[in-house]
């Protein structure tokens, strides 16, 4: 059986912990794929890697162990603490794989959460990409992995201020060759993954692979890329229910949305900097399903005491026939990483297939799983969802699993 090689950037973040116990879960036969896309029809009629057959590494400036995380996740209830016992030696196999990264052009609320001197501190821009790129391919090896697959879980940089600098790939690579500070770890990160023929994720707000230059190098590379902001909860409401106001012709006058969150993610948000990107993310999907919305909000609050947990209020002020005024509110409550974590399980196994398919560039069937999905307009759920059955359809038919035909 393939064996696939997975590298998570943020590899002791509670994302990445709760995924590889995830996937250890699922090969220990102890928990199932619910909460996967590819764990039920249409994408599950592709060929896909097996998640029992993941191999998992990463880079992270934190040093706090893997099986350590995942207790302290477990008091909150996910995963649970036996879940946990069950998976621990794999955990602690797999911390052995996790190699200092960098924190380059973080922010200091990332900078802050790094155990000891990240690799910058001791390497210009060239010898930091050169080190990543040394780290995948020795993973690789020592693995034996048919294919990698790099995604970036780590936590938000601060919004990049000229990206337009880096258009080509004669652009970043002239970059990294100056040492320009400017590029983000994310995507150094994805410049080390694509320059080398690894496909790459970004399941975060950060830049990644985000820019033309980085897209031109993987169309040259025959790469697959995607990203960015994974739609986990509240955005994921929006995009499926906004459509609704839309095709009923009912104006939504204001889009309120209020969110509270107590993980690191909500800590590191909590610099303005950094939040700013996630910001743009959330608020951004309602303005092409609703484009005469009057007002589109969206906060963001560290609340400590919820570990884990999140949860997002939305107040909706609409207008129907006879200038009737209504209101909508719903709440949404529920743990952040066991709604992200199969989703980097799903995005592993589809870029991993698009590699093995040949395909290159920005994938629009993974649009669906993107706050701001790369060469996407679509915002409709169900439209996002459409793109991904058609990409089924293309390859594996209407029935069965490539394997059948």
């Amino acid at each position: 059986m393939t064996k696939t090689g997975v590298w998570l950037i943020g590899a002791r973040g509670n994302v990445a912990t709760t995924a590889m116990a995830g996937a250890r879960a699922i090969a220990h036969g102890r928990t199932d794929e619910t909460g996967m896309v590819t764990g039920r029809e249409p994408a599950s009629r592709l060929d896909l890697p097996a998640v029992e057959e993941f191999a998992f590494g990463g880079h992270d400036i934190r040093e706090t162990g893997l099986v350590e995380t995942a207790r302290s996740l477990s008091e909150s209830g996910v995963p649970t603490a036996e879940t946990v016992e069950a998976v621990a030696e794999d955990l602690r196999e797999i911390d052995g794989r996790i190699k200092t990264g960098t924190a380059v052009n973080c922010g200091e609320a990332v900078a802050d959460l790094g155990d000891g001197p990240p690799l910058e501190d001791r390497f210009g821009v060239e010898e930091v990409v050169d080190q990543i790129r040394d780290d995948y391919e020795s993973f690789r090896r020592a693995v034996d992995a048919d294919r990698l697959v790099v995604v970036n879980v780590a936590s938000t940089e601060p919004e990049l201020a000229a990206p337009d600098r880096y258009d080509t790939r004669e652009a970043v690579e002239r970059a990294i060759a100056d040492d320009d500070q400017d590029l983000p770890a994310s995507s150094l990160y994805a410049y080390a993954a694509i320059a080398d023929g690894h496909p790459y994720v970004n399941f975060t707000p950060s830049t990644g692979s985000a820019l033309d230059g980085l897209d031109d190098l993987a169309r040259q590379e025959g790469v697959p890329h995607m990203g960015r902001d994974a739609k986990t909860g509240e955005t994921l409401v929006k995009s499926a229910l906004a459509p609704m106001f839309a095709g009923r012709n009912l104006r939504v006058m204001s889009w309120e949305g209020h969110n509270i969150l107590g993980n690191t993610d909500g800590q590191v948000l909590e610099d303005e900097a950094n939040e700013a990107g996630k910001l743009a993310s959330k608020g951004g999907v309602l303005d092409s399903i609703l484009p005469d919305m009057g007002h589109n909000r969206v906060r963001i609050d560290y609340t400590p005491s919820l570990g884990d947990w999140k949860t997002a209020w939305d107040y909706i002020h609409f207008e129907g026939f006879l200038d009737t005024q209504m209101t909508m509110q719903f709440t949404w409550e529920g743990s952040d990483s066991a709604l992200a974590a199969p989703l980097v399980l799903d995005l592993v196994r589809l870029a991993a297939h698009a590699d093995e398919a040949g395909e290159s560039g920005v994938q629009p069937q993974l649009a669906s799983f993107f706050k701001s999905p790369l060469g996407v307009d679509e915002h409709d759920l169900s439209r996002q969802f459409d793109l991904l059955e058609a990409y089924v359809e293309r390859h594996a038919g209407s029935s069965g699993t490539e394997a059948d035909r």
